[in-house]
């Protein structure tokens, strides 16, 4: 797809994209970031876009999900890292077991495959995007979301195991 082509398809369809971006961050300068990575992305995927028969839908698509991982990782950067979680409990035994969960799922991830360990603790600790994660392990996004996923179940069962 060319760019006159693009500019005919696409463009028009910015005020409509805005106004879901909008709609779903609840902020303008959020919506309009999303809105401007969504074409960035589109640009970058222009060769695949010519069979694309619905743009409107599949942009609107595609704008959602963006939204979606801009509000999670929000959400995670609002979220103090685990080792500087400062517990307000009055009772010295729900601070106790709240430290033996923390080191329990420490122990947990120290278990897990070395790519495995270095991936989850870039995403979750770090806050690192994918992209950059991407960049600095040399792993493809779709080879790292499905190592984190891996990672994740294996915590899951390992912290089960261990009574959590």
């Amino acid at each position: 797809m060319g760019i006159p082509e693009f500019k005919a398809v696409w463009l028009p369809l910015e005020s409509a994209f805005y106004r879901v971006a909008l709609y779903i961050l609840e902020d303008a300068e959020d919506a309009a970031d999303a809105v401007q990575d969504l074409y960035i992305r589109l640009w970058i995927a222009r060769d695949r876009l010519d069979g694309v028969k619905q743009p409107k839908a599949y942009g609107l698509a595609m704008l959602r999900n963006l939204c979606l991982d801009r509000l999670r990782h929000a959400k995670v950067a609002r979220s103090e890292p685990l080792n500087a979680v400062e517990f307000r409990i009055a009772d010295d035994d729900s601070v106790l077991a709240a430290r033996e969960s923390i080191r329990a799922v420490e122990k947990a991830i120290a278990r897990l495959p070395d790519n495995q360990q270095k991936v989850l603790r870039m995403r979750v600790f770090e806050n690192m995007e994918y992209e950059d994660i991407a960049s600095a392990t040399g792993f493809s996004e779709g080879s790292l979301r499905v190592m984190l996923s891996a990672a994740r179940k294996t915590l899951r069962k390992l912290l089960e195991n261990e009574g959590y």
